[in-house]
């Protein structure tokens, strides 16, 4: 079991919870296919947990490495970002699709990708900054989730005002807003 505790084995401890957060948005890819979008949305939020302690792990027993960072970023894109915009297409917008919904849901995942990109590329192994510049993609996540929760109980009954706020969302991800780090 040493491998776990490997800094160079792509399967240390905190590489395998990132894969666990990877496996959780996958199942919950699958359950949103099925219209069980309360089962999708449980399985992304323990993904989200094990997301908080992959980090975690990492930097208390130094397992931080470029392949890690790369591999929390692949989940972060698909727990946090393609999950979340699905979601919200499927439950939303699925019965009544229109060019603007496109044009919406890709921007969201293209904002959402740029940023982790952007991220990756100013990142420091190992360290973390006090502030996040822009959403970072799990509060993404939740403000979508959020979007879904109050459409879903009919606090806002208004596609059109649903798709504005993922778009003002998305735009976020990006911004210059200072977000203070947990």
């Amino acid at each position: 079991m040493n491998f776990l505790w490997d800094k160079h084995n792509h399967f240390n401890l905190a590489n395998l919870f990132t894969l666990v957060n990877i496996t959780m948005g996958v199942l919950a890819v699958y359950f949103i296919t099925q219209n069980n979008f309360f089962l999708a949305i449980i399985l992304a939020w323990i993904g989200g947990a094990f997301d908080i302690f992959d980090g975690k792990i990492a930097r208390k027993y130094q397992l931080s490495t470029e392949f890690g960072v790369q591999l929390d970023s692949f989940a972060d894109f698909l727990s946090f970002v393609l999950v979340p915009t699905f979601l919200i297409f499927q439950a939303i917008f699925s019965n009544d699709p229109s060019i603007i919904v496109a044009i919406v849901m890709i921007y969201y995942v293209i904002s959402g990708l740029r940023r982790l990109i952007t991220f990756n590329i100013n990142a420091n192994i190992g360290e973390v900054e006090n502030y996040f510049t822009g959403v970072p993609t799990p509060l993404g996540a939740i403000l979508l989730w959020f979007v879904y929760l109050i459409y879903s109980y009919e606090i806002l009954t208004s596609s059109f005002i649903a798709i504005a706020l993922v778009a003002v969302i998305g735009y976020l991800l990006n911004s210059k807003v200072k977000i203070k780090h947990p």
